[in-house]
């Protein structure tokens, strides 16, 4: 017989259902109210009416630890249809709370309202939110800060200070109507008229040097930079003056720490630094400019804050000192700094692949019966167009993908994207103009629950190589490899980090490259798959995963809500 008294097994099983209460007790639910409406701001001496939540541009922060759950009712007093998407939270069995228009959800039209509800699970770092509903993006965004555990410390030294660095654009025009022109003539958007930090262009701008944003810092402190690309069509080069930043996460996934005087961020991402103020007490800038990867026009101005030592006495008496940014087409530059990003130790990369997608991304022409009409003012009297393997994704309007599935409404989507271009070629060689050429489709590809799953992003030279910013909803993913060229299925898996590779949302294809990543299909639901530059999103660089239930409530998609917006 057992003596009486605790065990050693049910002791340990004690602490341990002890050690989850105390957990489950210290989440918090969070409760929010996002009122989307338009809003008069002023930028580059002029007073625009844009869209903005809580009146405020980037928007209300949402500050957060890892089990937490949050409550966001999302009332829509603008005159546009609106989702709101939480973009790198993993959304587990809840695709209702995801947000992306026609995809997961009917929009919230005007005068209506819809309440979103997820719980943090395992995720901690810097993440944001943004409209997920054309172009509204611009200016209805804001960063999401997840903590640890309380009593879960960062896995480096603690900073003095934590500061959000959104960078964004800025359209003098409504971005609404710069999209509606563009869909209309089928050529390229209207360049913005600036960048922004924390919503502010900075003092190289007109009318725009009292509204620079200002860091103070102490001498010998150290701080966190969580840095932020919430532009809507361009990828940036950041740095700060005279000094050095180490890399601890990307994309609320920790890191092995790496030291660098710039970074190389693309729209959707997030990057946080550790910066230690050792320099001698003056302001220095931070500034963000493009990185071009594409033979197209781009914005080519610089936007600025200041880091200000406050011991600094005489502020306007010198200059800030100017950070040395890479040449806007610097993909050296750009690729050494992707090329350093390491998880912190070894990860649990799938080895045995059960499905294996090849998917060329990248431009295309649609050609016009009526060459250099109103409506085709693309080059050579074309349309605008692009693709993943040589489908051009086209968002369904009677009802989302995500609400058609669940329903078993027919006739909304099919399930036959290709896992494979559905013609080879020489992907970044001259690809004859026969090739130009995508189909349009609602075409989704299926994966089993559990399923291993590898996907290599191809670059194309159609129109122009490009870095493109892939982002999958729902899911982290590791990026086990890239190179430049076409990729090698014989020879390149060879060289694949399948030990520490870096985990990501959000990944950029070499320009006329590749890049492989590795995941397993864990969370069922229908998730969008599409380049985060929002020009090519319109032009249809786009796909979804199906992934199928499993066995068991904890492997199938929860019931919708019953505020979920119809259409």
């Amino acid at each position: 017989m057992e003596p009486h008294g605790l065990t050693a097994k049910s002791l340990l099983g004690i602490l341990l259902l002890s050690a989850f209460l105390t957990c489950f007790a210290n989440a918090e639910i969070h409760y929010h109210e996002f009122v989307i409406e338009a809003t008069p701001v002023k930028r580059l001496c002029k007073t625009h009416e844009r869209v903005t939540v809580n009146g405020q541009f980037p928007g209300p922060t949402l500050e957060v630890r890892d089990g937490d759950s949050l409550v966001i009712t999302a009332i829509n007093k603008a005159i546009y249809n609106v989702t709101l998407h939480w973009h790198g939270i993993r959304q587990l069995r809840n695709p209702w709370a995801d947000g992306p228009e026609y995809i997961t959800q009917c929009p919230i039209r005007p005068g209506m309202s819809y309440t979103y509800r997820f719980t943090i699970q395992d995720q901690e770092g810097t993440l944001w939110w943004h409209a997920h509903s054309k172009w509204l993006r611009a200016t209805v965004y804001g960063a999401i800060i997840i903590y640890p555990k309380l009593g879960s410390p960062y896995p480096f030294p603690m900073p003095k200070k934590e500061i959000p660095i959104l960078l964004g654009e800025w359209w003098n025009r409504n971005p609404m109507d710069v999209l509606k022109l563009a869909t209309f003539t089928g050529a390229g958007p209207n360049l913005s008229d600036a960048y922004t930090i924390n919503g502010q262009p900075g003092d190289l701008y007109i009318c725009s040097n009292n509204e620079t944003m200002r860091f103070q810092v102490e001498s010998g402190e150290t701080i966190l930079l969580r840095i932020i690309n919430s532009a809507l069509n361009q990828e940036l080069f950041f740095g700060v003056a005279n000094h050095n930043m180490t890399v601890v996460a990307v994309d609320a996934a920790y890191t092995k720490p790496f030291t660098t005087n710039v970074i190389k961020i693309g729209p959707g991402q997030t990057t946080n630094v550790l910066l230690t103020a050792n320099q001698p007490p003056a302001q220095y800038y931070m500034a963000a400019h493009a990185y071009n990867s594409a033979s197209a026009p781009f914005d080519n101005t610089t936007t600025t804050a200041i880091l200000e030592y406050n011991c600094t006495t005489k502020r306007n008496s010198s200059k800030p000192i100017f950070p040395q940014l890479p040449g806007f087409n610097d993909t050296a530059t750009a690729t050494a700094f992707t090329a350093q990003l390491r998880s912190p130790s070894k990860v649990d990369v799938p080895v045995y692949i059960d499905d294996n997608l090849f998917i060329t991304v990248g431009l295309g022409l649609i050609s016009c019966s009526n060459p250099n009409s109103p409506r085709c003012q693309g080059p050579n009297g074309t349309r605008f167009a692009a693709s993943m393997n040589n489908v051009s994704f086209v968002f369904p309007t009677s009802n989302s993908l995500m609400q058609a599935y669940y329903q078993g409404q027919p006739g909304v989507f099919t399930t036959d994207f290709p896992p494979v271009p559905p013609i080879q070629f020489d992907y970044t060689g001259n690809v004859s103009r026969g090739l130009w050429q995508p189909v349009k489709g609602t075409k989704l590809y299926k994966l089993k629950f559990g399923s291993k799953v590898q996907v290599v992003f191809q670059d194309t030279s159609i129109v122009s190589v490009e870095d493109h910013p892939m982002h999958i909803h729902g899911y982290q993913f590791y990026v086990v490899g890239s190179g430049f060229g076409n990729f090698n299925p014989r020879t390149d898996p060879a060289k694949f980090n399948l030990i520490n590779p870096p985990v990501r949302n959000t990944i950029g294809s070499n320009p006329g490259g590749w890049v492989a990543i590795r995941f397993v299909a864990d969370n069922p639901g229908i998730w969008l798959v599409h380049c985060h530059i929002d020009a090519h999103l319109t032009w249809g660089l786009a796909m979804a995963f199906l992934v199928e239930n499993g066995v068991g409530e904890l492997q199938t998609v929860q019931p919708p809500p019953l505020d979920l917006p119809q259409c």
